[in-house]
């Protein structure tokens, strides 16, 4: 049979034996993907009664694409505007369980003799819970639109994004046999550079073509659109040194800001769910029996560390963050599990030659029985929070009123809290899209102008042009840099009329922001010209005067803020038409 062929049969095979196994399952009120898992297992290698997957390595290649489809429809439903309306809570819940849980992790690897680098690959496993089946999980029993279901997924990014630096400094550490703290930063740098340059350049760009296109596209091409922006994301979060899972995601979350967010989510869901199948039995495909009768021992102490240390863990995190109870127990009983994540960190530790082989499948066999787990305790969390509310004292159950109100009201808005929120957003955003315009004008313009007009124009006149395009091209960032926004004026009047302390505060906080925009100019200059220091900073010194001085740069600054905000708010202001719309009738 020819390799094409196999493909087909193997791919037959998996869904007909996932089919038969998920109706079964479902039949006993089980979840779906044990039923997957269990599938998985009947097809693998290690079970010889049935018909078994001939390739494997194409199996994986298609579970790779089902991740990715799994973490894009994620992000779909899932924004960012939803991660920072939730504040610094969960930040704060997240820090306090991945921290915990790795130290727990690596005392463990500890307790089973294992080696300090398997101890520290043990603790970044054990501190991120599965994405996937907590989604999955919520959908089969109702819960997304539930507080709870909200805050739980805001955490589950953060670790997503938390996991992609842990496997770099992982890797340095495996290699180097030392942690590098300079690799960390630069990664964790380079991390937030990318997400806030994609979500700046997409929600310009991508909801305004939507937008413009509306009439001309049908559910059809929607959906090949998404996909191929999709794919497109992927294959550039690869090409920076990035995970598929965050290029998918990152996308989805892009997308979701779109009026086409939910349309694009219902049509890839047919899609989501055949690929996401393909993943869940491929993860089944790994247990191997002979591993879980030798390493029982190891399998049973991780697996009680992950549902009930875990789930306190993630229960004392969000508690702490300000949340109440009743939030508290449920999100950390949600948590109480490890995923695709693990694998992967797993894979990277074996991969690397830090980690013995046996201990890829004892995670697995891990994550198969916190999968099998998950649905219940997340079920049991609620009659658990009556159970122990019930026996709580009068004055602890005061305290923790009392301690949340508190919480509460440290996110009160403020002069300064107004300020440092906007006016250093805005300050990093448009740093970054400064950055990252001089980078590629010096990569690729530059090399394209000389390459072309340097026989018939004189090498002067081709370093002015390049210049030109790219200060042109940065001047409404500048711009924005500079000046103080419309909802930041009264705030700064406020704090002028204070204190002189708040006068030489904000007049430094100006002078930073003028010596940023003076820093791109120079560094555009010095780049281009052979200038020496002082003269690039006169001529940048007037440019910066020029730029701010400018109508055309405000315009042009006003417009491009204006359309992102408009593409920003333009699904919630389509949902309040809808809501409006159906009032009325």
């Amino acid at each position: 049979m020819s390799e094409e062929l196999n493909l087909v049969s193997d791919l037959a095979l998996i869904l007909i034996s996932a089919g038969i196994i998920t109706i079964i399952v479902k039949l006993l009120k089980q979840p779906l993907v044990l039923g997957y898992i269990i599938a998985g297992f009947l097809v693998g290698p290690h079970f010889k009664l049935f018909p078994t997957v001939i390739n494997q390595a194409n199996v994986e290649q298609w579970s790779e694409i089902g991740i990715i489809f799994l973490l894009f429809a994620l992000g779909l439903e899932f924004s960012f505007k939803k991660l920072l309306k939730m504040g610094s809570s969960a930040f704060i819940a997240a820090g306090i369980e991945i921290v915990a849980m790795l130290i727990i992790g690596f005392l463990t690897g500890f307790f089973l003799k294992w080696s300090s680098m398997e101890s520290i690959f043990l603790g970044g496993m054990l501190a991120m819970s599965s994405t996937t089946i907590i989604i999955k999980a919520f959908d089969d029993l109702g819960l997304k639109r539930q507080r709870f279901a909200d805050f739980t997924l805001v955490i589950l990014i953060i670790q997503d994004l938390v996991a992609i630096v842990m496997m770099v400094l992982l890797s340095t550490a495996a290699v180097s046999q030392k942690f590098a703290g300079m690799d960390m930063l630069n990664c964790i740098i380079k991390l937030m550079f990318f997400l806030i340059l994609w979500f700046v350049t997409g929600i310009s760009v991508i909801p305004t073509f939507f937008r413009k296109t509306k009439k001309y596209i049908n559910d059809e091409t929607l959906l090949i659109i998404a996909i191929g922006l999709c794919f497109g994301m992927v294959a550039f979060a690869n090409y920076v040194g990035f995970s598929s899972a965050l290029g998918a995601f990152v996308m989805g979350s892009i997308l979701c800001e779109t009026i086409e967010g939910e349309r694009i989510e219902k049509l890839i869901k047919g899609i989501k769910d055949l690929f996401g199948a393909v993943f869940f039995v491929s993860v089944g495909m790994m247990v191997d029996p002979k591993i879980l009768v030798d390493y029982w021992g190891t399998i049973l102490i991780i697996t009680l560390i992950t549902i009930v240390v875990k789930a306190f863990v993630s229960t004392s995190g969000v508690l702490i963050s300000g949340q109440s109870l009743k939030i508290s127990i449920k999100t950390g009983f949600s948590l109480a599990q490890i995923g695709e994540f693990a694998f992967i960190i797993a894979a990277l530790g074996v991969s690397l030659g830090v980690m013995q082989k046996f201990i890829y499948p004892v995670i697995v066999a891990v994550s198969v029985i916190t999968t099998f787990t998950t649905p219940y305790f997340i079920r049991a969390a609620h009659p658990f929070y009556n159970w122990f509310y019930k026996r709580l004292s009068v004055r602890v159950k005061e305290r923790l009123d009392n301690y949340q109100i508190k919480e509460n009201q440290k996110k009160e808005v403020n002069d300064w809290k107004t300020i440092i929120n906007i006016s250093l957003a805005r300050t990093i955003v448009f740093s970054v899209v400064s950055f990252a315009a001089v980078f590629v004008s010096f990569q690729y313009l530059y090399p394209f102008v000389l390459d072309k007009f340097s026989d018939n124009i004189p090498m002067f006149v081709c370093k002015l042009i390049n210049a030109s395009v790219t200060l042109i091209f940065i001047s409404p960032f500048l711009y924005g840099l500079m000046i103080n926004t419309s909802s930041t004026k009264n705030s700064y009047a406020r704090l002028w009329d204070e204190s002189k302390l708040n006068r030489t505060v904000i007049l430094a906080w100006m002078l930073i922001r003028m010596f940023i925009a003076l820093f791109f100019v120079i560094l555009v200059l010095t780049k281009t010209f052979n200038f020496t220091g002082f003269i690039a900073f006169i001529i940048a010194f007037g440019i910066v005067m020029f730029i701010l001085i400018s109508r055309k740069a405000f315009r042009r600054h006003s417009k491009m803020e204006e359309n992102f905000f408009q593409n920003l708010n333009a699904k919630a202001e389509d949902t309040d038409d809808q809501n409006n719309s159906e009032e009325y009738e």
